[in-house]
């Protein structure tokens, strides 16, 4: 294989883990955020469950980084044209991330009522609607993107924002995201909280992870149905050049097509319904450790069914599926992909290293008391 092209289809992988990581660790972190008020009847009970993601959040933030690094140096065209094109989600997206880190600095520095109320909405809501964006975003994009490129590499954009938010697949995949955060908060907060902080989140949690297998398997027959992109003639190794031809085709199932010709794929997806099932039902026998590994694996089976039904589209044009970004057309040079692999393979193992260990040392179960110190959250 041509080491360019070797290159394109790592980072295509690479890219992929990056969105897993960010699915489940900052997907843990904003499920518990939605669900505080939920599992947390009194202000004690609330202290408790933001404490237990409190240590963590943060640096779980890491992912979202590395995903749209990884995006803006080894995607380019992609990050530049999905920045535009969902340019008013992200300004969304990205405000309720920022109140986030607000809500955790100042909820608890007043004592009064009415103000830890209003920061436990923000939690609520920032918790939720960056899960529902992200799903969202996902659904946008496999069922293609209203853009194109005229004759001198300028972006058109034929949607307004309101359609990519709105539109009922959308609105699938954004709720199947969020119940899968809320699954992996409500793991995250039985594995540390005890009760009644555990028996909520149990119950909530198994019934989550339940709802996202249906949704999930809905989500498949919608596809089945769908129409998809297929590539004809692909040139792996063509430069990476957006206004490159390329004979694109719309056809209903195409994003099945790969399953049919490596019928090994549909693994994938069965990964993702087999971590939801057998995790709630783990849940439910209070395994939470197990549960939020298999949530884990439910999140690499999800979007990785995306990525191989999708493959190698990133971003379909609706307007001229000609002008569509592919792995062969959207990937930097070579050089700069060389560069990033290297960088890859010295960093992230240590941000992986880095963040099992602080998950070790501060392991264990986090009870009221705790909470009232004044240096908690």
């Amino acid at each position: 294989m041509d080491t360019y092209v070797f290159l394109k289809v790592l980072w295509w992988l690479l890219l992929g883990v990056l969105l897993m990581g960010l699915a489940i660790m900052v997907g843990m972190d904003m499920g518990v955020g939605a669900l505080m008020r939920f599992v947390g009847k009194n202000d004690a009970e609330r202290r408790t469950a933001l404490n237990i993601v409190g240590p963590h959040w943060d640096g779980n933030q890491v992912w979202f980084i590395l995903g749209g690094g990884a995006i803006f140096a080894a995607f380019p065209s992609l990050y530049a044209t999905s920045f535009s094109v969902f340019y008013i989600v992200m300004i969304l997206l990205l405000f309720s991330m920022i109140m986030r880190p607000v809500a955790f600095e100042y909820r608890s520095k007043v004592p009064a009522e009415r103000w830890r109320e209003t920061w436990d909405w923000t939690f609520l809501i920032s918790g939720a609607l960056p899960m529902i964006i992200y799903g969202a975003a996902i659904g946008n994009i496999l069922q293609g993107v209203g853009f194109h490129f005229g004759w001198d590499g300028q972006y058109y954009q034929t949607e307004s924002f309101l359609s990519y938010l709105l539109n009922p697949f959308a609105i699938l995949c954004g709720v199947l995201a969020l119940s899968m955060a809320l699954y992996q908060g409500a793991a995250m907060l039985m594995i540390r909280g005890t009760d009644p902080i555990y028996s909520r989140a149990k119950k909530i949690g198994s019934a989550a992870g339940l709802i996202s297998a249906v949704l999930f398997i809905a989500g498949g027959f919608w596809v089945s149905g769908m129409e998809g992109y297929v590539l004809h003639n692909a040139n792996p190794a063509m430069p990476a050049n957006i206004s490159a031809a390329q004979d694109v085709s719309r056809e209903v199932g195409a994003w099945l097509r790969n399953y049919g010709a490596n019928p090994i794929l549909w693994l994938v997806p069965a990964l993702g319904v087999l971590g939801m099932v057998a995790g709630s039902l783990a849940m439910r026998a209070g395994k939470a450790a197990l549960a939020w590994w298999l949530g884990a694996l439910a999140w690499i089976g999800i979007l990785g069914t995306v990525g191989v039904s999708m493959f190698p589209f990133l971003m379909p044009s609706s307007d001229n599926p000609a002008q569509s970004i592919t792995v062969w057309n959207g990937t930097g040079s070579e050089y700069n992909l060389v560069w990033m692999t290297i960088f890859t393979v010295i960093f992230v193992p240590t941000i992986l290293s880095y963040t099992t260990w602080c998950f070790r040392v501060m392991r264990g179960k986090v009870k009221s008391p705790a909470a009232q110190d004044d240096h908690a959250y």
